[in-house]
């Protein structure tokens, strides 16, 4: 047996397997153009086109008078009168926000010097090199300060009538 014979993928085979699947789709159908009935010159040769279609006949005529009024509910215009402005809601005002805990302010401080170096290190006399990693450091710890001091749970408000809405 030669080394030929046991490469079933050579490209004659690919190409006469490509033209049997061509040649078995076109005995199915698949590949012919229709025609587009909507046009009369698109009629298929050897017919011709009878009647127009029936479904242009048995359409009712349209009935004379004013066209609809297409996305309105009625003809009448808006009366501004009949809304006041003591029917619009008026949202209650928000609590005072709480008071900051001295270990978060610390956090926002190293945050905001942290930050002061790395746009401006000459202002503390550091040099570049040196108050880049210093200011990393202290941007990490600051930043690590604020989300470890993120509540799990909230505590519940002190007022009970009062409505968080839907938690999840």
């Amino acid at each position: 047996m030669t080394k030929e014979a046991q490469v079933p993928d050579r490209p004659e085979d690919v190409d006469a397997a490509f033209a049997e699947i061509v040649a078995g789709l076109e005995r199915e159908g698949v590949g012919r153009r229709a025609p587009d009935l909507d046009e009369p010159d698109a009629a298929p040769s050897g017919t011709a086109v009878a009647d127009p279609p029936v479904a242009e006949e048995r359409q009712p005529p349209r009935p004379a008078g004013p066209p609809p009024t297409a996305w309105r509910g009625s003809d009448t215009e808006w009366d501004w009168s009949w809304s006041t402005d003591e029917e619009h809601y008026v949202p209650p005002e928000p609590p005072p926000l709480p008071r900051l805990r001295p270990l978060t302010i610390v956090a926002l401080v190293l945050v905001a010097v942290a930050v002061a170096l790395l746009v401006a290190p000459g202002l503390v006399g550091l040099a570049p090199r040196v108050a880049t990693p210093i200011a990393l450091v202290t941007l990490t710890c600051g930043g690590a300060m604020l989300l470890l001091r993120v509540r799990k749970n909230p505590k519940p408000p002190e007022d009970p009538t009062r409505d968080d809405g839907a938690q999840l």
